[in-house]
């Protein structure tokens, strides 16, 4: 192999002088260079020309690659099982930009030999340009570390410190006993470590353990403990507890009373301290999340919604007025298009930023997703005119942005409604607002428009859509796709979700967000149900037949369909059809939990006795289905694909998505992961436990005859 190291040019590309009194010399320095190339501690390598011919080479990168013969070699011929692992692109990248590029503990596989198995190591490495007299990218210097030992060694150091977490969690908590009389609280010595006082450091009185307690939770605290001691009842209050450094940690206590005197009297109370601020920090980020836009940190749909319900209710105990403002963005569509996405997310930010700064701290700016952005006025009584709000913002969107060093110009047509005499709720109030709005962008757009009932006529195409949506079950127009649902464990597709398509005459595929609503507003939503649990359960009968396995279907339960009892006897269905009882699962979202009656208490316990399971949909995106997980008979949880997207390359994303995991099945609940769409993700989730993934790295939706042929390759 000695001959294929190196060849007669120094790294940095310039050859020797001309000349035979510089001959010895020039050779001297050559061998000398691959004598330190050999030396090196890691491996090295000098890539020449736009196809990466290898012009250098090291020991150490030939055993690492597998290969021996490489001088004179593109890359690609030598390596193709790079090209699908990001490499390759990242060299380019280099060549093009003239910008070094350094990777930490990434991943590669090799193949020595055609028929040989892949090889994976863990590397860290550097592309480093190379350039000529006139600064033009002529090659590249890889220099690099095999690091597969030490990331073995770390995984393994993980996965042994995970079993001793494991084995102590039992013994995490701190301990505390409270003699009533005389006020003195023994602190273990645990309890005071987690806050990181010394003995001498923390006195064992009440007074000293009740002024560490945040100023904001102490009386609360101190009630609770008294309401215990009072009434016997067991004392349970989370709380925030100032630690040795002046910060606050989050605590839950629990205790009991453990002695009376004679006259029944509580003497003594003994209880447990945990620290739940990473909890706390969890449950804050999942809310987060799920409550505010992580592009502009503004208010989202959902948060949005909440606070125009409450402004509204408020506002009718107080007999005052509510202005609703719908902002749509013109023209931002061409900034998308033309100077590409990061731009689009930039201009979205500062348009967020101008916005709120046209109104007070106390009225809430929200963007509802895409260029869709509200304004929640309140408190009108002290308010200057709704409209020359609405103006204001008009003026500051028609001021240029300055985004990538382009100057952008946009505006924005605005619809603006009231409460109360435009509307008597909040989503009165959002649909009038999105009238107003359509209408101030049909009148020339940059301007805005007030709410007046002759814009309902505009609705008169939805009502067009209801009349063709009615005659659509009946003409064979509606039919379902299947998405499959894959097991991460052995990438066999063992579930499907049926997704709902309806091919319209004239009008071609009609998305469902155009036509559930509208089903759901008219009451078809039940009998467009029905038929796809029926057309779901032929199928799964079809495919245990063709396949001899049995395919668990998933459809889709509208919150409206709870509001009535099941229409029809599923378990009848189930065995006309001849599909295993337990085939179907049923998804609901976390909105259906959030506004839970007995009548969706009945109607999950109904599927329970049909042996029909239920998937938890979009988990994550709500903050108060938490609760009610254990309170209602779930099967499944299935990650929003928003967690799953950012899994590469946000550890936050990482921490919540492995959070949920652990804790569904804490309560013995099976996972699924949505919009799985890279092997990367697949690979993340599998090794955090996820049972199932979702998404397009498996396949998109498709017709059931597809379907069937991805089940039996």
């Amino acid at each position: 192999m000695q001959g294929d190291y190196s060849t007669s040019a120094p790294p940095d590309g310039h050859g020797a002088a001309g000349g035979g009194e510089a001959r010895l010399p020039a050779d001297a320095e050559a061998a000398r260079l691959r004598m330190m190339f050999e030396q090196a501690p890691g491996f090295i390598a000098i890539l020449r020309g736009p196809d990466y011919v290898y012009e250098v080479v090291n020991r150490a990168y030939c055993q690492l690659v597998g290969h021996d013969d490489l001088i004179g070699r593109p890359v690609r011929e030598v390596l193709p099982e790079l090209e699908g692992q990001g490499y390759l692109p990242l060299l380019d990248d280099v060549y093009v930009t003239g910008r070094p590029f350094v990777g930490h503990k990434r991943r590669i596989r090799f193949q020595p030999s055609r028929d040989a198995p892949e090889v994976e190591r863990y590397i860290d490495f550097v592309y480093q340009p190379l350039f000529d007299a006139d600064g033009r990218v002529t090659g590249i210097f890889l220099q690099g570390q095999d690091v597969t030992e030490q990331h073995v060694m770390q995984e393994a150091l993980r996965r042994n410190e995970e079993r001793w977490k494991l084995a102590i969690e039992g013994a995490r908590d701190g301990v505390w006993d409270w003699d009533v009389a005389s006020g003195e609280v023994e602190l273990s010595r645990h309890y005071k470590d987690i806050l990181g006082y010394e003995e001498v450091d923390f006195p064992n009185r009440l007074e000293e353990w009740a002024g560490r307690i945040h100023p904001e939770d102490r009386d609360a605290t101190m009630d609770a403990l008294m309401h215990t001691v009072q009434t016997g009842a067991p004392y349970h209050m989370e709380y925030r507890l100032r630690c040795k450094d002046n910060n606050y940690k989050w605590v839950l206590s629990r205790g009991v009373i453990v002695a009376r005197n004679n006259a029944g009297l509580a003497t003594r109370l003994t209880g447990t301290m945990s620290d739940i601020s990473e909890r706390k920090q969890t449950d804050e980020a999942i809310w987060r999340h799920a409550n505010f836009c992580p592009l502009t940190g503004l208010p989202n749909r959902r948060l949005f919604q909440d606070r125009l319900a409450q402004e509204v209710r408020k506002a009718h105990r107080e007999g005052d007025q509510v202005a609703l403002l719908f902002i749509d963005l013109d023209r931002f569509k061409e900034v998308n298009d033309s100077l590409g996405h990061e731009a689009g997310d930039r201009l979205l930010m500062q348009v967020g930023d101008r916005l709120v700064n046209c109104v007070r701290e106390g009225d809430t700016v929200a963007r509802l997703g895409g260029d869709e952005f509200t304004v929640i006025l309140t408190d009108l009584h002290a308010y200057p005119k709704v409209e020359s709000v609405a103006q204001k913002i008009i003026g500051r969107l028609d001021e240029p942005f300055r985004i990538k060093g382009e100057t952008i110009r946009i505006s924005a047509s605005i619809g603006v409604t009231r409460y109360p005499a435009d509307a008597a709720d909040a989503q009165g109030l959002i649909r009038n607002a999105d009238q107003a709005m359509y209408a101030a962008k049909y009148a020339g757009k940059n301007q805005y428009r007030m709410f007046h009932k002759q814009m309902r006529h505009d609705a008169q195409k939805g009502a067009r859509l209801l009349r063709d949506l009615r005659t659509a079950l009946a003409s064979d127009q509606l039919l379902l796709h299947f998405q499959p649902v894959v097991d991460l464990s052995s990438s066999t597709i063992v579930k499907a979700e049926a997704l709902l398509r309806w091919l319209h005459p004239r009008h071609g595929f009609i998305s469902p967000d155009r036509f559930i609503p509208a089903a759901e507003d008219s009451g078809l939503i039940h009998e467009i149900g029905d038929w796809v649990f029926t057309e779901a359960a032929m199928w799964a009968a079809h495919w245990r037949e063709t396949s001899g396995e049995s395919i668990e279907i998933s459809i889709n339960r509208s919150p409206v369909q709870f509001h009535r009892p099941l229409p029809m006897n599923w378990i009848h269905v189930l065995e006309k059809h001849g599909a295993a009882v337990g085939s179907i699962v049923v998804e609901i979202t976390e909105g259906v939990l959030l506004n839970a009656s007995e009548q969706v208490a009945e109607t999950l316990s109904r599927y329970r006795d049909a042996g029909v399971q239920v998937a938890l949909d979009d988990f994550g995106t709500g903050y108060s289905s938490l609760a009610y997980l254990k309170r209602f008979d779930i099967d499944y949880l299935k990650i929003d694909q928003s967690f799953v997207r950012d899994l590469e390359c946000s550890e936050g994303s990482r921490a919540i998505t492995e959070s949920m995991i652990a804790m569904g099945h804490r309560l013995g609940l099976k996972i699924i992961a949505e919009g799985v769409e890279k092997p990367e993700q697949a690979a993340i989730l599998s090794a955090a436990g996820c049972d199932y993934g979702q998404g397009f790295l498996f396949s998109k939706p498709v017709p059931p005859q597809v379907f069937e042929q991805l089940l039996i390759r």
